[in-house]
């Protein structure tokens, strides 16, 4: 049997396992494990322990249980709720204010979080009932939280963009310094999108009533202080790392630290908080570390079986392809493979395979995975199975259907892909903050 009929019945059969229900990192660990023990004997059992050992060795690792500790502290100490507080006084008297704030208060939750399955709990289960208690059409809000809730894997600090730059040895600081400009430019296509909206049709966003909207001077000062009191944990931890002051782990530490001192100055670190955080930050670490775990294993099968030029040579000498056609085809295949697959699973399956055949074709691998993130943002709520319609679908009252959700994204994800095509055709829109910052 050939090296590239080996390839494809082990992708195959674990593309099989996943859609029979079985855990990410139990169906590519199986097929790796399998793979090595029949092509190479008890030798290939080398490649789990190396895994294992490259894993304790990536020291920017310990990033990730801090920032999801991080994120989770100031979620269930209802700091969060301060953030919405925020929005609604000081957006609600503009016709789609909340939901322009909804979008907002997801930018800051996805900056101290990198996660955004936080975003979509906090906004189904926070923002949706409130902007439908007030006649905000229910289509647009929906699709206003899962596209909002999207920005979780691309702005800084990403736990997503802390994979790609294992798997594609980059600098985590320069990944992030990259999502921060397209971002930004997500969310304010977002916000445009909306305000147009709603100015052509006033009753999908209508304003606070006069009587909700008169809030005394003073109170929405306070609120701001509150509300703002986030984004200082962000630049608390974020300012120091990109000046060089801490190194990523330190300033993840820090973000940490300054988040449990936040709930605890306002008195909602409760036991019951604590638990429930480390429990949650304990789980999903967990989860992060296994699907690393078999991601390496797999993708050393794969190395060994010369799959990935067995792929470059398919695609520029069997098909005759040219490096942006190629990488448009990749583009594709995330966005199939993102109807049934998270993020991370995504990730860890085919970035071992498609990294270093960008890098082959010429193209920036810091700007390929910002590329990579959007992609798996559209990929997110695309129709029939896109991760985040299950997840609204589940979060959402029972008045919003299925139907609603699939409607709801429609115009959000061809925002989502003109931003797509901007980061494209424009490389630097991604790229000149880091350079601007590492250059200096």
């Amino acid at each position: 049997m050939s090296y590239e009929l080996i390839a494809i019945l082990m992708f195959s059969s674990m593309m099989l396992m996943l859609m029979t229900g079985q855990r990410v990192f139990a169906a590519i660990g199986f097929v790796a494990v399998v793979a090595a023990l029949t092509l190479w004997g008890t030798g290939g059992s080398n490649i789990a322990f190396s895994a294992a050992m490259k894993v304790m060795k990536w020291y920017p690792l310990l990033t990730l249980p801090m920032f999801i500790f991080m994120g989770y502290i100031l979620s269930e100490s209802r700091i969060a709720d301060d953030l919405y507080r925020m929005f609604h006084v000081w957006m609600g008297p503009i016709n789609g204010g909340l939901a322009i704030g909804t979008i907002g208060l997801m930018v800051l939750i996805s900056a101290i979080n990198g996660l955004s399955v936080a975003g979509m709990a906090i906004g189904a289960t926070i923002a949706l009932p409130e902007l439908l208690r007030r006649g905000y059409d229910k289509q647009m809000v929906t699709g206003v939280i899962q596209a909002g809730s999207s920005l979780g894997i691309l702005v800084p600090p990403s736990v997503v963009l802390v994979l790609y730059a294992m798997i594609a040895r980059q600098p985590v600081g320069q990944l992030w310094l990259a999502g921060v400009f397209p971002g930004l430019m997500m969310a304010t296509l977002f916000v445009l999108y909306v305000v147009i909206r709603c100015r052509m049709q006033p009753h999908l966003g209508p304003a606070l009533p006069a009587e909700e909207r008169n809030v005394p001077k003073a109170e929405k000062y306070r609120l701001l202080l509150a509300g703002l009191l986030p984004l200082g944990i962000f630049f608390s931890m974020m300012i120091p790392f990109v000046n060089g002051w801490t190194s990523l782990v330190e300033s993840s530490a820090i973000g940490a630290i300054s988040a449990t001192l936040a709930a605890a100055l306002k008195r909602r670190l409760t036991w019951r908080v604590f638990e429930t955080t480390i429990r949650n930050t304990l789980a999903i670490s967990c989860m992060f570390l296994w699907i690393i775990l078999a991601a390496l294993g797999f993708g050393a099968v794969f190395d060994g079986l010369g799959a990935v030029r067995a792929i470059d040579g398919l695609f520029r000498e069997n098909l005759g392809l040219g490096p942006w056609e190629i990488l448009i085809l990749m583009q594709l295949s995330y966005l199939l493979m993102g109807t049934f697959l998270d993020d991370t699973a995504m990730l860890v399956i085919v970035a071992p395979l498609y990294v270093p055949l960008v890098g082959a074709l010429g193209f920036d691998l810091i700007w390929y995975g910002v590329l990579y993130t959007i992609t798996c943002q559209i990929a997110y709520m695309t129709p029939p199975f896109g991760y985040n319609l299950f997840l609204m679908r589940a979060m959402a009252p029972p008045e919003i259907s299925l139907g609603d959700i699939y409607r709801s994204i429609t115009p959000f994800v061809l925002v989502m892909i003109l931003g797509l095509l901007l980061v494209m055709v424009f490389p630097q829109i991604a790229l000149w903050l880091p350079e601007y910052v590492y250059g200096k």
